[in-house]
């Protein structure tokens, strides 16, 4: 059964070198969608270097909507690991990909850049890729497709996931679903996050694309709409990322980044819980922001802290709570629900621990 001939496959190679001299020409979709519904895990690595190649050259030049060539190079991609990914598809590549504004070609270098997940060394070796991680980063934060930001999300956590040398502090709970642990990975080496947080330019490009403060219509900039998706993306990875590795998300290697963001405290938790939501006029935000800071906490409740953990945590709540009476009126209800006593108790007597600290 495996072994029978795909139907369309020696035309559509026809078709393709044919684009390639001849790039104008246009698409013949019910070819690509014959040949692609006839692909398997088994036929698929011998068709790589007879399609990919031709697929990849197209892909940088096509000036169409590019998504018939994206579906069929991304499951062709599958099987394929991330450093002979990156034979097929160059850096230059990917970004172009990346800042393209067809969701689809967004998609395929999204694809490409999750398989450094599959071992330490492989996201060891995109955070040697500066320039990529940045627009990875920035195609996240500012793309106004809801599926691109929601691979970026996933493939992003992931990323850090496996890269995280900071493992020890994890709680059991946070331990036992993480990617290392679960498919006997080695523990990573932390250079990703190092270019993220460590890197003073992409650290400023988080604190920019997230800031209400910069919000504009210029290059590089983000509108009123966009600004508010960019905020909710970065508060929907933190609880992940705080469970991971508490310390760099609460220090700052650039206290310069923070003042000129008009920051009260070094951090990219700081800044999102306490300062990054303009509250008072975006009232959507503000009830994401609620979710979110219950939901942080919750997944923290579940996790081993040290004491000065608890004390950072301690801090932070009370900051919140007195800076933002709505906020606190919310941690108030949950902490006193029956309905979270009963499904979260770890939440409730958490909250009652952060409030008997002076």
């Amino acid at each position: 059964m495996d072994d029978v001939p795909i139907t369309g496959l020696e035309e559509l190679e026809r078709h393709l070198q044919h684009v390639v001299d001849t790039p104008e020409t246009p698409l013949d979709a019910k070819l690509f969608d014959e040949v692609e519904l006839q692909l398997t895990d088994y036929n698929i690595p011998p068709l790589i270097p007879r399609l990919l190649p031709n697929l990849s050259q197209i892909l940088l030049t096509y000036a169409q909507d590019p998504s018939i060539l994206a579906s069929l190079a991304i499951k062709l991609l599958r099987p394929i690991q991330f450093t002979q990914a990156l034979t097929l598809a160059s850096e230059d590549a990917l970004i172009q990909a990346l800042r393209s504004p067809a969701p689809s070609a967004n998609i395929l270098a999204i694809t490409v850049v999750e398989k450094a997940t599959r071992s330490p060394g492989d996201t060891a070796i995109l955070s040697i890729m500066k320039a990529l991680v940045g627009d990875f980063l920035r195609t996240w934060l500012s793309t106004p497709d809801v599926g691109v930001a929601e691979k970026a999300t996933k493939a992003l956590g992931d990323l850090l996931e496996v890269d995280c040398d900071r493992r020890s502090s994890a709680g059991i709970n946070t331990k036992m679903s993480g990617l290392q642990l679960a498919s006997g990975m080695p523990p990573g080496q932390g250079l990703l996050w190092r270019r993220i947080f460590q890197d003073r330019e992409i650290y400023q490009l988080l604190f920019s694309l997230c800031s209400s403060t910069t919000v504009g219509t210029g290059e590089g900039q983000l509108d009123e709409r966009q600004k508010s998706l960019a905020q909710a993306r970065l508060l929907r990875i933190l609880p992940r990322l705080a469970t991971l590795d508490f310390q760099t998300i609460t220090r700052s290697q650039f206290p310069e980044v923070e003042k000129s963001h008009q920051v009260g405290q070094p951090g990219i938790l700081y800044f999102a819980t306490v300062d990054m939501v303009n509250k008072e006029e975006d009232m959507l935000m503000h009830i994401t922001l609620m979710d979110f800071f219950a939901e942080f906490l919750e997944m923290m409740s579940t996790t081993e802290l040290t004491p000065s953990t608890m004390d950072y945590l301690a801090a932070l709540v009370k900051k919140v709570a007195t800076s933002d009476p709505t906020m606190y009126k919310h941690l108030e209800t949950i902490a006193l629900s029956p309905e979270t006593a009963e499904t979260s108790p770890e939440l409730v007597e958490h909250l009652l621990k952060l409030n008997e600290y002076p």
